[in-house]
């Protein structure tokens, strides 16, 4: 994508996940002029479908994202697939610059990237997310119920996450890596019958294709899934030169904002799991929508005031 001349757009999102293309509807809708920005590296790509999502339970992420791709565009949205490597202020708001070469500009800028998954250093676990190696048990909990579900500790709220897997399967089986157990996740783990296996994962055993167990030092544990918490980093160092930068956190990094989703950098905007870490798709697209109704409202604002600084203006003259 080349542009001929610079066209100022009232926002270029960048992200064109859930929450991205659910801010570019509410935006278009809106006869705001936005273009979305997508790189085409959703991080649910692994997944076979979205569940949870009222309405489209089942469908899959490739789908999902096309239809709100088509739905964004009927109204007059900008869709374009690039990948931003470059984002700069400028006098009229923002320049965004892809990787062909292409510069966009906006007024404001709504970033809804996303999120990396950096998993342990184990051999199989990233082959086989999203497959029969997860993360979420509101997700895709209710497909391995009642299976034996082997949950790699991680950190610290690896118990809490054997505890909501527990409620779909009685056979969870806690493995402890490399990390510490305190008493009294000890006990809860006891009480509901969950034992703690000891010892170093050194990988999982595939059998024909399907997770068969995990592998230890001296030995194999049969599973049938295995569930981890991942570190949840959010994909924010393109944004890193007009001031916006990631917020550690204990389950990784996100960039901060506040409940509309203005962040503290002027006219910059974000929304979805690149604030939220714990959003679901449903939750995710909500944000957008959001996010894109105050922005449309900043919008409004500054429009309006220029209106009136103009009538002023001209009464002067008169």
């Amino acid at each position: 994508m080349v542009e001929s001349k610079e066209i100022v757009r009232d926002v270029v999102v960048v992200g064109g996940g859930a929450a991205g293309l659910s801010a570019a509807l509410i935006l278009a809708r809106s006869r705001r002029r936005v273009t979305v920005v997508d790189a085409g590296a959703p991080r649910n790509a692994p997944a076979q479908a979205v569940h949870g999502l009222l309405a489209l339970d089942g469908l899959s992420p490739r789908e999902l994202l096309s239809r709100g791709r088509a739905e964004a565009t009927r109204y007059g949205a900008e869709v374009v697939t690039a990948e931003v490597d470059d984002v700069s202020r400028t006098p009229r708001g923002f320049a965004v610059r892809t990787r062909d070469g292409a510069v966009l500009h906006g007024r404001r800028l709504l970033i809804a990237t996303g999120l990396v998954d950096e998993l342990p250093q184990i051999p199989g676990l990233r082959q086989r997310w999203g497959r029969d190696v997860l993360h979420c048990p509101y997700c895709h909990g209710w497909e391995v119920r009642d299976r034996t579900i082997g949950v790699l500790a991680t950190g610290p709220m690896s118990t809490h996450q054997a505890l909501l897997f527990r409620q779909l399967s009685d056979d969870v089986r806690f493995f402890l890596h490399d990390q510490e157990l305190d008493g009294q996740d000890r006990v809860k783990l006891d009480a509901l019958g969950i034992p703690v296996i000891s010892g170093r994962v050194a990988g999982l055993e595939i059998v024909e294709d399907r997770l068969a167990g995990v592998r230890l030092d001296d030995r194999i544990v049969p599973v049938e899934t295995v569930a981890v918490a991942s570190r949840m980093v959010a994909r924010a160092e393109v944004f890193a030169g007009i001031g916006v930068t990631a917020t550690p956190h204990p389950a990784g990094s996100f960039v901060a904002a506040d409940e509309t989703g203005r962040t503290p950098v002027p006219g910059v905007w974000v929304a979805g799991n690149t604030r939220d870490l714990s959003a679901q798709v449903g939750a995710a697209a909500a944000d957008g929508a959001r996010a894109a109704a105050h922005l449309n409202a900043d919008l409004v604002a500054e429009d309006t005031d220029r209106a009136v600084a103009r009538l002023l203006d001209a009464e002067a003259i008169r």
